[in-house]
């Protein structure tokens, strides 16, 4: 993907990298649903988020969010399960769906695991709207990078993780209250959390067991 470095896209992971794929000619445009599943997702207005996050995820998501908010200002739900992926992906959803929110309310609901850039995304959504299923659970942790080349290219992008890191911890403690100074040492190492314990760190506004607790 085109990300900072073109050599190796930054992570919030150690997710293997997937094999790119030719784009097929017929392939349809981003936002746009394709079958019978899809097209009743979209008419419920519910967007999934599954798996490793890329740029093609990205374009995805946003061409749903897009569209869901163009069609009328209804509530959208977001459902988040992912074991994270590169950051620029993550921040396009993440500023994706605070966009969006600002006409639209969106529903965030994770579910299975909601890790590294899985995280970021999940906590786009609004204080008040963030949900989980009962045994998700979550990761918080540092991006990681690597690049191959001469000493300088190496050092540039060592700053740019360091920038990226703070960045990504005043995030996490705006959105959950906490100072800067402690989600920096949480996300040092591999911060894990149940539920229950999303819910008393700030993340997580509610655990949720039934559709109706939704809306």
């Amino acid at each position: 993907m085109t990300g900072i470095f073109p050599r190796n896209a930054i992570k919030m992971d150690d997710e293997p990298e997937t094999p790119a794929t030719p784009e097929k000619a017929e392939e349809k445009t981003a936002g746009a649903p394709h079958g019978e599943l899809e097209h009743k997702l979209f008419k419920q207005r519910k967007v999934l988020i599954f798996g490793g996050i890329d740029d093609k995820i990205a374009r995805d998501v946003t061409g749903r969010l897009l569209a869901l908010a163009g069609e009328s200002d209804q509530p959208i739900d977001v459902y988040v399960n992912s074991p994270g992926g590169h950051v620029e992906s993550g921040d396009t959803i993440h500023d994706m769906i605070r966009f969006v929110d600002s006409i639209a309310p969106i529903n965030m609901i994770g579910t299975g695991w909601v890790a590294s850039a899985g995280a970021l995304i999940f906590a786009a959504g609004h204080k008040d709207r963030r949900f989980c299923l009962p045994n998700t659970r979550f990761l918080l942790h540092q991006p990681m990078g690597g690049v191959r080349g001469p000493a300088t290219d190496i050092d540039i992008e060592a700053r740019e993780i360091i920038k990226m890191r703070e960045r990504l911890n005043r995030i996490f403690a705006k959105e959950t209250g906490h100072s800067y100074e402690k989600v920096a040492k949480d996300t040092d190492r591999n911060y894990w959390m149940s539920a229950k314990e999303a819910i008393d760190y700030g993340l997580v506004t509610k655990i949720i067991s039934k559709l109706s607790d939704l809306h």
